[in-house]
Formats: structure tokens, sequence, C-alpha cells
């Protein structure tokens, strides 16, 4: 089926945070009014429309002209359940589901849930920038574990700059990003260390968790009584040859966060889960749900997670060889125009780690330079990480092609 994701949808004027927020000043003391010319790349919200059986379910649900309080029916949980058997080989219990309005307020239940004020929580940096909120947000204090680039050959680098071969799809790096193991059991091994909040996949840097890795994370957390909290939301972004692995699967007292909403392009619905087998544990969240006042949703949400999971699969196939695509396009562009940056490998998400060290002595000015002179907004890599994230940007490829070749291009004739 031709999905038309080349259709360039006029977003602009819709009340989207994406396209009508003004960019904000990015180096302290700068200034910068709003401009409609402006591409945006920066937050994580694709460009195209969503699956054809979730515009007709909103649209039936429409059809019905209150909108009150909403109870959420039995075949929601089946829908949840089924996908994730069916897609994931997971098998969930109905009772094990906890619903909420999305994944950031989960994220905000399970550390009120499972931690004390002044207690640390431990991530893996760069990561995405409400995890240091919310941790912060709940009284506790941020442990980073700060990811390690490697080449081939397992050997630690600061940059991709410094990897001495380049792999035969051009203008990405051979190397990864991958756990310093010893640091991540020291970190947990503290004493006030007493949640570790995954981001699987992950963003910023693209990594799809194999089940190796999951297991090892596991087993650390095991060993020093630290539990394992799992933001799963762009869990169906995967590229090709890599395979995502829930947590759950592997980890039977991990806490999952995880929604459809990044996958499908619905965050603005506002629908999450918080997937627990603890009963115990559930309790508590469950209780932190209610505290944080984020246990009611509305009456669009459910009907759009049913028919994207019950009926979009072949949706999500496409959207993601679309989006392989146009990352396989990004890295010959670069690699011809942009010969300073170099795109890290994609596994999964929509967002790409980009090493602009070469270019740039602060990522935030140079942001700051391509949003003023190219008019293409993208974020700087210290949102992510003050330390991990300087000399890195990250760019939104899920957008019409025409119009991340315009966002590019901008940037080849602009930036130096």
């Amino acid at each position: 089926m031709d999905y038309r994701f080349d259709e360039v949808l006029v977003r602009r004027g819709t009340g989207c945070v994406k396209w009508d927020e003004e960019p904000p000043c990015l180096v302290e003391g700068s200034s910068l009014t709003g401009d409609n010319d402006v591409i945006p790349l920066w937050v994580a919200d694709m460009d195209f429309a969503v699956a054809p059986a979730i515009q007709e379910a909103i649209r039936r649900r429409a059809q019905h002209p209150v909108f009150g309080y909403t109870h959420v029916t039995d075949d929601y949980y089946e829908a949840v359940i089924s996908w994730f058997r069916r897609r994931h080989q997971w098998d969930i219990r109905r009772e094990w589901m906890l619903y909420t309005t999305g994944v950031v307020p989960a994220m905000s239940v399970a550390i009120k849930a499972l931690t004390m004020p002044g207690e640390r929580v431990l991530i893996l940096s760069p990561d995405y920038n409400c995890f240091f909120s919310s941790v912060r947000n709940n009284g506790c204090e941020v442990a980073e574990s700060v990811l390690r680039l490697v080449d081939n050959e397992g050997v630690a680098l600061q940059h991709s700059c410094n990897i001495r071969e380049r792999t035969k799809q051009e203008g990405t790096v051979q190397g990864r990003f991958e756990v310093d193991w010893q640091d991540f059991e020291e970190q947990c091994a503290d004493e006030k260390t007493t949640v570790f909040l995954l981001c699987n996949p992950h963003n910023p840097t693209g990594r799809v968790w194999t089940r190796e890795e999951l297991q090892r994370m596991a087993d650390i957390c095991h060993r020093h009584h630290v539990r394992v909290v799992s933001d799963e939301i762009h869990c169906e972004l995967v590229m090709p040859g890599h395979t995502f692995v829930p947590m759950g699967t592997v980890d039977a007292e991990a806490v999952i966060l995880n929604s459809p909403s990044k996958s499908f392009n619905i965050a603005g619905l506002m629908m999450a889960n918080i997937i627990c087998s603890d009963p115990a544990t559930r309790r508590r969240l469950d209780r932190a749900i209610n505290i944080n006042e984020v246990c009611d949703v509305n009456p669009f949400a459910p009907e759009a997670v049913k028919a994207a999971y019950n009926e979009s699969a072949d949706w999500i196939d496409a959207i993601n060889a679309y989006l392989w695509d146009s990352y396989t396009w990004l890295c010959g562009f670069a690699a011809q125009h942009l010969p300073r940056w170099r795109v890290m490998p994609l596994e999964g998400t929509y967002l790409v780690w980009v090493d602009v060290s070469q270019c740039c002595d602060n990522v935030a000015a140079y942001c700051e330079q391509i949003l003023r002179e190219a008019k293409v907004w993208v974020n700087p890599g210290t949102m992510y990480g003050p330390r991990s994230g300087e000399g890195y940007l990250r760019i939104n490829i899920a957008c019409p092609r025409s119009l991340f070749m315009e966002a590019l291009n901008r940037i080849k004739q602009q930036i130096v």
C-alpha cells in the first residue's frame, strides 16, 4: 500500500509544537525572532500522516458528540497484549498493565514509586533530556554512566572522527556506542543508587540493545539491588539487521514503560502503559499515578491505540523502510557535501546522532549558526548530557524526503 510518506503536509498554524513553537536562544545573550521559513528537525515528532486505520478510528469516535471521562475497556488491553505477543514474543498479562497519559509521566510515576528523595537514578549518558528532569523533579540525583564509542576492535574513542576506517556505506562510521561495564557496575554498587533508568532503543545514539547487553545490565542491577525501569517508546522503530528485545523478556522484575505514540505518530493523543509483573510494586506504581494525577485519558486515545496495534503493522513496516532510505541518503550526502560531519550508525529510532566535533568547539553555538544562517532547527548534543553530548548534534529524519533534502542543502550552502 502506498502511504504517501513523500507528501508534504502543512502543519504550521495548527498549534503544532514542532512547527509553531518559536526556536529558543541556544547561546546566552542571543536572540531570535520567529521565522516561518525555519525547517524544524528537532523534537521527536514525525511529519507523516498517521495510519489510515487510526484516522478512521478517530473519525468514528468523533461522530459521537459527547467527549466525557473515558473508561478503558478490555479490547484495549487485548490489543496491547496481542501486539507484543505477535511482534516481540512477549507474553504480557492483563493484570500487569497500568495506563497513564504518556511515557514521561510514567517515568515520573516509576521514580516516585521506587525511590526516596536523595537517592540516585542511573542513566546511560548521553540520554533523553527528560530523564534528567524527571529524576531531579522527584528529588533524586542523576548518576551518569557515559557510553563508550568504540571501533571495530573495541578500542574506546572520544569522537567518531578518530575512527580509522569507514564502513562500506558512505558517510557513516564504523564503531558503535557501548556500555562501559566497569563504570556501570561501580555506579550500581553505590548504595545510593536504587533505580537504573534505561532507554531501549536508545535516544539519542540510535542503539538497539541486544539480548546479551540487556541480560548483562539486568544481572549487574540484581547483584546490587538496583531496580530496572525501561523506557521502550521507540521499540517499533528498528532498522534493517536489528531486533528490538523487550527488557520484560530478560528481567521479569523490570518496570516497562511503553506507548505507540512515537512509532505511530500519535503522541498528541496522550496514552501509555506501565507494565509490571510484581503485585507489590504495581500497587506502589498505581498509587503514584494517582498522586501525580495522571490517571485519566481522553476518549480518542484508546481508539487510536487499538487501531495501531490491531490494524497498522504494515504501516510500521513501511515507515521503517522509508526512514532507512532517508538515513542512507543522509550518509551519502554528508560524505559528499558535509565531509566534517560523521553520521553515527542508526539501529533504531528516527533520531540520528552526528559527530560535528571537527566543525566546532561549542555545539550549542554551532546549532544556533545552523538555525540562524540555514534556517534549520536541530538539537545540540549537550541537551542529552553536558559532558557526553558535546561535539554532537541530533537530527530528526522523520519528514518527507524533499523537505529533508531542502534542509540539508541549506546547511551545505550556508555552513562552512
